[in-house]
C-alpha cells in the first residue's frame, strides 16, 4: 500500500486559459514541470495526473508520468483527487496545484510532515505569510487566520483578519496556499458532501470541511506561490523557473 499519494488535477477547459496544463514553460508543458516537482517532494510514495482530456494524459505519460481519467465535471480539484484514487490503498493523499509549475517540494514536504505527526488530523493544507498590502486587498489571493497549534479559523478572499488598529507590518496576515492533504477516508466523506454554501459564496473548496466542524491545520511555510492563471502569467512563471535553476 502506498502510503502518500500526490495527485494533480489537470482538466483542459479553463474559463480564463482553456489548455493551460499544455503551455510550453521554458519549452515544456506546465503539467510535466508540475509532475518534475512532485516527485521530489519528501515523503510521497506515488504521483497521479488526473485529468479529463487525452491531449493532457498523452503530455503525462510521454514525460513517464501516470495518468488517470476523472470525468469532466469534477466540480473541484479535490473531487477529482478523489476519483483519481478510487479503489487505491493509501494512507494520506495530497492534492496539488496543476497550475503551480514552481511548486517548492520542501514546502509540500512540510504539510507530509505534519499529517503524518497527528494520526488524527484529517486535512491539513498550506500557508505563508502575507508580504504586501496590495496582495492583502487583492480577491484573488486567498487568505487564511490561523489560530493556536496551526488551526485554520477560516479562508476568504476579503482580508482576514480586519485590522482595527493593527499595522499590516505587525499584524498576523497569512495567504493561502492551495495543497491540501487528505486522510484517504475523510476524502471519500469530503468529496460525497455537497458544496457548502460558504464555499459556494466564496469559490473555496476548503469550506466544506470548515463548515461542517472539521479541523484543518495549516503548516506555515516560505514559499509564495507562482499560479499561472492566465496567458498573462506565463513569463512570470517562466522567470521563476530560471530564478530556481530550471532549464528547457
Amino acid at each position: 500500500m502506498a502510503g502518500v499519494v500526490a495527485v494533480i488535477p489537470a482538466r483542459y477547459a479553463s474559463t480564463r486559459f482553456p489548455g493551460k496544463p499544455l503551455v510550453p514553460l521554458l519549452g515544456r508543458p506546465m503539467v510535466v514541470r508540475v509532475l518534475e516537482r512532485a516527485r521530489r517532494i519528501p515523503g510521497v510514495d506515488r504521483v497521479l495526473v488526473a485529468t479529463d482530456d487525452d491531449r493532457i494524459a498523452a503530455a503525462v505519460r510521454g514525460a513517464g508520468g501516470e495518468a488517470v481519467m476523472t470525468p469532466a465535471d469534477c466540480p473541484t480539484g479535490s473531487d477529482r483527487a478523489c476519483r483519481a484514487v478510487e479503489g487505491l490503498a493509501c494512507e494520506v493523499v495530497l492534492n496539488l496545484q496543476g497550475d503551480e509549475p514552481a511548486l517548492d517540494p520542501a514546502a509540500v514536504g512540510a504539510l507530509v510532515a505534519l499529517v503524518r505527526s497527528d494520526p488524527a488530523l484529517p486535512m491539513a493544507t498550506l500557508a505563508s505569510p502575507l508580504r504586501s498590502e496590495e496582495e492583502f486587498a487583492d480577491p484573488d489571493v486567498v487568505k487564511v487566520a490561523i489560530g493556536e497549534e496551526g488551526r485554520c479559523l477560516y479562508f476568504s478572499r476579503s482580508p482576514i483578519p480586519f485590522l482595527r488598529g493593527a499595522a499590516f507590518a505587525e499584524a498576523p496576515v497569512y495567504r493561502h496556499v492551495g495543497v491540501y492533504a487528505f486522510r484517504r477516508e475523510f476524502l471519500a466523506r469530503f468529496a460525497a458532501w455537497p458544496q457548502g454554501r460558504l464555499e459556494r459564496a466564496e469559490s473555496l473548496e476548503q469550506l466544506r470541511a470548515l463548515e461542517r466542524g472539521v479541523p484543518v491545520r495549516a503548516a506555515v511555510v516560505e514559499w509564495a506561490p507562482v499560479a499561472v492563471d492566465t496567458p498573462e502569467d506565463v513569463p512570470r512563471a517562466e522567470a521563476a523557473l530560471r530564478a530556481q535553476g530550471e532549464t528547457g
